[in-house]
């Protein structure tokens, strides 16, 4: 099935809790990352659509347990509205949601900005959503290629080659 491709889908931005940037940064930030991906020649349906959620680790480790059953906090999560697994993309993608203090403390770990590892981070899950995985070795090392392209498209430095990655 050919994809149609569009400059942008429709991101939905919701900031429950954390100190995040204003929303109109996380805005920027997601349609920076989104544009990168779609931009490398991943191509989406016309009419897309997807939500971030900005939220905190408390939030996020009920998530975790919730959706998939591991009781921590963790930097991102996806839920691809085609929970199937396969790259059959409707207008809505899905949601990805993103926990602030992990961030925080991870982008100092990493020696990376705060904004270059949300963004990687906003990539991250936006992939998941068009059906990209790292369960295996193999999809880990195409996914993670994949992220470190788009990224030094966008001026960021390989994440995964970042002190203490």
């Amino acid at each position: 099935m050919a994809r149609r491709r569009t400059s942008r889908p429709t991101i939905a931005i919701r900031v429950e809790a954390g100190a995040w940037p204003p929303a109109r940064r996380l805005r920027a930030l997601a349609e920076r990352a989104v544009g990168a991906a779609i931009a490398h020649g991943l191509g989406v349906p016309a009419d897309a659509e997807l939500s971030l959620l900005f939220t905190d680790d408390a939030h996020m480790r009920g998530l975790n347990a919730t959706w998939r059953k591991s009781d921590k906090t963790t930097n991102v999560l996806s839920f691809p509205a085609d929970a199937s697994g396969s790259p059959g993309f409707g207008p809505f993608l899905g949601d990805i949601a993103l926990a602030f203090e992990t961030i925080d403390r991870e982008s100092a770990a990493l020696g990376l900005t705060f904004e270059d590892h949300l963004t990687h981070l906003i990539l991250h899950g936006f992939l998941h959503l068009l059906g990209f995985d790292h369960a295996k070795h193999d999809e880990a090392d195409r996914m993670e290629g994949l992220e470190t392209a788009i990224l030094g498209g966008l001026g960021i430095k390989d994440p995964y080659r970042a002190p203490g990655a």
